[in-house]
């Protein structure tokens, strides 16, 4: 046989010519993901699933749980009292050998911050809440609370994207992304996996939100999230052009589909299938993205229950509406981002506005859910990326403190989809500086909610670059206590 050495085979061609050495279904395997995904999908669930989807309400830059469900009696009765030992020195509360990392750890002292506002038992559970929370008292009786949340991330990137991916370091598929992939759509005009962003009025600008977060890492592309804005324009590029019809359109991508077919029977590429997918899913969106995400069909009483901010596009409570209506629609995985958390000072006055955004329309979101039968299937899932110390960072004054990062210990709240109401599930010491019981891992809580929708997590894998990946890595238990 005579070579063309003028015309080097390039890495589309050598995977070509070697498909019948190597076998066709392991190559297939190999330069076809979505095969794999196809035989993922075929085993899940890998059990009966109590949840069809999760409303993800994600409060970004780290809710001070001493100051709203974390009570801690002592932080009020030693107010202003140094938290730790330092120097051998006696006199603190805290083991020496638990060093302080991060912003504060170069501070000269260590005042104990006694939260300014007033906590109360509600509801049959007795759960303790902050008055910051009235609304959030109300439903008490329907919300598990963790009170024994802990990670290793002590900044904010790496902390929230942890808790979206599973890892610190970026490139990692999000847990949308994981959900899309491995239990498909359930609604093929609408995408599987969603995200929404708002903004606080407790710390105007916070923590930027960076698309990685909801991004599909090493799965293909079709898996990745799909943002929707405030406006008319909800989704970018979604609208046609002034000018063009709906009938050319189609026409239109009638024909780029040929060519993508073409080229996909030729180089047998993942990505032009997903190219030829997500084509057509944005053009089904354009008729079904409008419908899901306009409020005007929605009644009076609708806004009175989520309160007069969800008349406002873009607001906490608005993309709280709209999250309900994506879930009725068969979205699997809803995610709200809620800036404005991460209050280092002035908690006082930064905090009540803060939790004013949020307090009401996410109650509301769980009494909603609950009214339409949907609060059953339906995990809804309420915190941030780590907590707050219990000592003020900075100076403390009488009427003015703040609180720096803390990964040791913090509090989320759950309702619905299979998850136990009404109970407190772990405990912090006194001090609420360390987990003391029940302690609930990163890796823990995502086994859980994957549990939850019916999948093991050490079974959801997706092999790359030679290593078989999961979005627990080698980590991770369910948390079967707070389970129905």
């Amino acid at each position: 046989m005579k070579n063309n050495f003028a015309k080097p085979m390039d890495r589309r061609g050598f995977f070509k010519m070697g498909g019948a050495g190597l076998g066709g279904l392991a190559l297939s395997s190999m330069i076809n993901p979505e095969a794999m995904a196809a035989d993922i999908q075929k085993q899940l669930p890998h059990f009966a699933p109590k949840a069809k989807r999760i409303i993800f309400l994600f409060m970004n830059g780290g809710p001070s749980q001493h100051d709203l469900f974390d009570h801690k009696p002592l932080l009020r009765e030693h107010h202003g009292k140094e938290l730790f030992i330092r120097e051998g020195k006696e006199g603190g509360f805290i083991k020496s050998e638990q060093r302080l990392t991060g912003m504060s750890s170069g501070q000269a002292s260590f005042p104990i911050a006694g939260h300014q506002w007033d906590f109360k038992q509600h509801g049959k559970s007795g759960a303790w809440i902050s008055d910051l929370m009235p609304h959030t008292a109300k439903i008490a009786d329907d919300l598990c609370f963790v009170k024994s949340m802990y990670t290793e991330a002590i900044n904010h990137d790496p902390a929230v994207t942890f808790f979206q991916t599973g890892h610190q370091i970026p490139g990692r598929p999000s847990f949308g992304s994981w959900l899309s992939y491995g239990l498909g759509t359930a609604n093929k005009n609408l995408p599987d996996f969603s995200v929404l962003v708002s903004q606080g009025t407790g710390r105007p600008g916070g923590q930027p939100i960076y698309t990685k977060l909801w991004g599909n890492g090493f799965l293909p592309s079709v898996h990745q999230g799909v943002q929707f804005r405030a406006g008319n324009d909800p989704v970018l590029y979604l609208s046609n052009p002034k000018g063009e019809r709906r009938k050319d359109r189609r026409h239109l991508l009638d024909n780029l589909n040929g060519l993508n077919q073409l080229a996909m029977e030729q180089h047998h590429d993942a990505e032009t299938q997903t190219r030829i997918e997500q084509y057509e899913m944005a053009y089904r969106m354009q008729m079904s993205v409008p419908e899901a995400l306009s409020l005007g069909d929605e009644p009076k009483s609708t806004f009175e229950l989520y309160g007069e901010a969800s008349k406002t596009p873009g607001t906490f409570a608005a993309n709280c509406i709209m999250a309900r209506r994506q879930a009725e629609r068969g979205v699997r995985f809803i995610q709200l981002y809620h800036r404005g958390w991460d209050q280092h000072n002035n908690i006082p006055t930064a905090l009540p506005k803060q939790c004013m955004d949020v307090d009401q329309a996410s109650a509301a979101l769980v009494t909603d859910l609950k009214q339409r039968g949907l609060l059953d299937d339906t995990l809804v899932v309420w915190g941030g990326e780590f907590g707050r110390t219990a000592y003020c960072q900075g100076k403390l004054t009488e009427d003015e403190y703040g609180r720096d990062h803390h990964p040791r210990c913090f509090t989320y709240w759950m309702a619905g989809g299979g998850i136990k109401p009404g109970i407190t599930h772990g405990e912090t010491d006194e001090f609420g500086y360390n987990v003391v019981d029940g302690g609930v891992h990163v890796h823990d809580f995502h086994a859980t909610m994957l549990h939850q929708l019916g999948i093991d997590h050490e079974k959801l894998t997706f092999k790359y670059q030679g290593r078989a990946f999961r979005l627990t890595d080698v980590h991770g238990h369910v948390v079967k206590d707070i389970l129905v």
